[in-house]
């Protein structure tokens, strides 16, 4: 089953092919990290996916969580999964070995992370806050925090969480109502509720530490009086030996489309009077501290949408190869055939292809950016990658998510019938894709983000340095003859969408402001399917230089490449033209309709 959660040979392409990360271990921070190293990483997260997380994938769906009495219960086939996962010390592989990470670069913990998360997405969700969480205290936490919290986090002897929603604030986080008073000893006694906190209570490890924004007393209203603070499930003493329970309870937990196996609690802070913590950061900058965690967690969610789209295609080739039905149109008499032979599967298989191609390309850039933050000393190259990380994320979140549930509905149609009966697996799939779509922020919201905050950064300028790197690839590709029409529809449509970034900016700062944000979505849409064009101009132009000298198993590989790049730009691009055009145009019927003209 292995080959059914993400495709090898296409990692090591990016990996080794694409972005050369066998470069990154001439810097003495990842010397350990050549070529054998990332191949044995990579085989290790492979085999762990496919032996130990596969095969609990089933049973979290089936068995999920159940609630009694306050107690949260997982599937128990978790429990040993967590164990191994963390004798494996796969919970911080980027992070310092001081506090029990591998100090792995992100690139290669993307491959990593790709085949958990194909394998067992809803398991990866417990680590992945974890993690999170000790981001937090590594970034913001006192020396004291740091001994009390971080080794136990990134080890995964505790778990983490993230305590934002509320029934009343939802994405408005500024409406929250919780509330921290503060005592005599300098800690603080926290009162309110949280809901959707994903992990929020289970027995898998002795605490849970939940990083909770609140509002202190007496602190301005909306975002900027919000603060952060560390909240254990169980009291920490100074000696770091567990204390008394802190009044942290779980009053439910969500039953939910999918993701079952992980638990969606409802929490309860300090309803006795009880719940005590310290704060994480200075006073009234809980928003901005928790945007460390919020941004990590929405690459994160990138990589659950993708996993589940590239998990996806895989089971839908594998079936569309295996399962005989009709003749093939060109031999009516010749018998049934595989579907893989009927040209709309074929159609929607390479739809598939080509998003999945792209999306991991993506992904895997902006963990290759992080990279290169970590090796240089120059401030500009530094200001530069951060901006491809800012500008990316929106478009790794939103627009990955939304194009991975459109790769698992084809998965289902691929499927026929069958997809639609949950003995196959493509149905989970999609139940278990459709939340990314919506958490850390939905991709309306990330829409949002990158029209009004990501597209006027620097002046432009973050915006306007990602289009210099996208023409690199143009000019690099212009080499091969072979790629001249899709290197044309490429240029055309990056030329158009700063004309299209320049409309929609513009008009976001007049007043037709309701009217650009009516566009955002589409603007998110058409820049997340340029970013596609680059990733496969970008790896078509690779495949094109090594075709004449590949072995003969890499050459259906190498032309794969080409016919991805083929068909996103004759097929999918001159939509995205249209699009733009839409936008340009900026037509007002979405600002302009009366709220009592949607009752029927």
């Amino acid at each position: 089953m292995a080959q059914l959660i993400a495709d090898r040979r296409d990692i090591d392409f990016v990996l080794h092919e694409q972005l050369n990360v066998e470069e990154l271990s001439k810097n003495e921070k990842f010397e350990a990290f050549n070529r054998k190293t990332v191949d044995m990483v990579v085989s290790e997260a492979r085999n762990l996916a496919v032996k130990e997380m596969l095969p609990t994938w089933k049973e979290g769906d089936e068995v999920g969580c159940t609630f009694n009495a306050g107690q949260v219960i997982i599937p128990e086939s978790f429990k040993r999964l967590f164990g191994l996962f963390n004798d494996g010390e796969w919970l911080a592989m980027n992070e310092d070995p001081e506090w029990g990470g591998q100090g792995m670069p992100r690139s290669v913990s993307s491959a990593a992370s790709e085949y958990f998360n194909g394998a067992n997405y809803p398991f990866m969700m417990y680590p992945g806050l974890t993690h999170g969480a000790g981001k937090l205290v590594e970034e913001f936490g006192t020396d004291e925090q740091k001994h009390l919290f971080l080794k136990n986090l990134y080890t995964g002897k505790w778990t983490g969480t993230m305590l934002l929603t509320e029934p009343c604030a939802g994405s408005d986080v500024g409406a929250l109502e919780t509330t921290a008073t503060k005592n005599a000893d300098g800690t603080y006694s926290i009162s309110g509720s949280k809901i959707f906190i994903s992990g929020g209570e289970h027995e898998m490890a002795e605490n849970i530490i939940h990083p909770v924004l609140a509002r202190i007393e007496g602190a301005p209203a909306g975002t900027k009086g919000i603060s952060l603070f560390l909240v254990p499930k169980y009291r920490v003493n100074a000696d770091g030996s567990l204390g008394a329970f802190n009044d942290v309870v779980c009053t439910g937990i969500e039953h939910k489309m999918g993701i079952h196996g992980n638990a969606t609690c409802s929490l309860t802070l300090g309803g006795k009077g009880e719940c005590v913590g310290t704060l994480l950061g200075e006073e009234n900058k809980g928003m901005k501290a928790m945007f460390v965690m919020m941004n990590e967690a929405r690459l994160l969610v990138g990589m659950q949408g993708f996993s589940c789209a590239t998990t996806a295609y895989m089971y839908a080739v594998n079936y569309a190869k295996e399962r005989i039905q009709g003749p093939n149109l060109t031999k009516p008499a010749g018998g049934g055939v595989p579907i893989i032979q009927h040209p709309d599967v074929r159609r929607q298989l390479l739809i598939m292809k080509s998003y999945v191609e792209a999306m991991r390309s993506l992904l895997y850039f902006i963990g290759y950016c992080n990279d290169v933050i970590a090796i240089t000393e120059d401030a500009a190259i530094k200001d530069k990658y951060q901006g491809f990380i800012e500008i990316l994320t929106p478009v790794a979140k939103g627009y990955v998510t939304d194009r991975s549930f459109e790769v698992c509905n084809h998965a289902i149609q691929v499927y026929g019938g069958y997809g639609f009966v949950e003995e196959y697996p493509v149905a989970q799939l999609m139940r278990d894709c459709r939340i990314t779509m919506i958490y850390e922020g939905t991709n309306g919201i990330q829409a949002m983000d990158l029209l009004g905050r990501k597209l006027g950064m620097n002046k432009g300028k973050v915006f306007m340095d990602l289009m210099v790197e996208i023409q690199k690839v143009i000019k690099e590709s212009k080499a091969h003859e072979s790629l001249a029409p899709f290197t044309a529809n490429v240029e055309a449509a990056l030329n158009k969408l700063g004309e299209t970034a320049m409309h929609m900016g513009k008009t976001a700062m007049s007043d037709k402001v309701m009217n650009a944000f009516a566009f955002a979505h589409p603007f998110l849409e058409v820049t997340g399917d340029v970013v596609m064009a680059w990733m496969l101009l970008w790896r078509g132009t690779i495949a094109a230089s090594k075709l004449s000298d590949a072995k003969k198993k890499d050459l259906p590989f190498y032309e794969g490449q080409l016919k991805s790049l083929e068909y996103f730009t004759c097929n999918v691009l001159p939509v995205t033209l249209g699009k733009m055009d839409v936008i340009k145009a900026t037509n007002g019927a979405v600002v302009d309709i009366s709220e009592d003209s949607f009752i029927g």
